[in-house]
């Protein structure tokens, strides 16, 4: 959010959901995030999610 300027609130109205629910989605204690938020959150941002699976 820093590099793109953004803050809190305004990223929150961008998904179109409140300040509360966004702040519950940057918590790294919650590990429970569904891929639609991410990807809501990477489109607010114009961003795109790029998913890479490899060896463990």
């Amino acid at each position: 959010m820093k590099r793109q300027k953004i803050t809190k609130t305004a990223l929150a109205r961008e998904m179109h959901t409140g300040r509360a629910a966004l702040n519950r989605l940057l918590d790294e204690s919650d590990t429970s995030l569904a891929l639609t938020t991410l990807v809501g959150v990477a489109a607010a941002l114009g961003k795109k999610i790029k998913i890479e699976l490899v060896p463990a």
